[in-house]
């Protein structure tokens, strides 16, 4: 069978392809002497417009965040005493962070938006990793302030 790219394979299964068996799914794979092979058939993959807005949206929502805290590094730098200057290159690094990880996670979801994987695109590491070094960098800049004050 010849298939274009825009197609994908999905497998349908015939009336017997459920398992009456304890434990198992309704519309298991499993196979009795009941069962017939699936036949495989073509379905076009049609890919919304607003799979890629989702995307742009959220490669946006980061780079504000990212914007906001490159400010706030900013200001602490250019007005703060050594403990805020310290803080500010510190926040300075969490935001140039944000914003390649940002970048790459939108590169990353535009390509298999457009390869028309099946998902999920979801990302369950990067908040996480943000949280942690968003901490961390807070913790620093307390440990600095009221234990090292001048």
């Amino acid at each position: 069978m010849s298939m274009n790219a825009d197609a994908s394979i999905i497998a349908v299964q015939g009336h017997g392809s459920t398992s009456s068996q304890p434990g198992q799914a309704y519309g298991s794979n499993l196979t009795t002497r009941h069962d017939h092979p699936g036949k495989r058939i073509a379905v076009p993959v049609r890919v919304e417009p607003k799979v890629f807005f989702a995307n742009e949206r959220t490669f946006l929502s980061w780079l504000n965040f990212a914007i906001v805290l490159g400010s706030l590094a900013l200001g602490l730098l250019n007005f703060g005493d050594s403990t805020g200057k310290i803080a500010g290159a510190a926040f300075t690094l969490v935001a140039m962070f944000v914003m390649v990880y940002a970048l790459m996670l939108f590169q990353w979801r535009a390509e298999r938006i457009r390869q028309r994987d099946a998902g999920p695109y979801d990302d369950r590491r990067g908040p996480t990793v943000l949280v942690v070094v968003l901490i961390s960098a807070i913790l620093i800049n307390f440990y600095l302030r009221f234990v090292h004050a001048e």
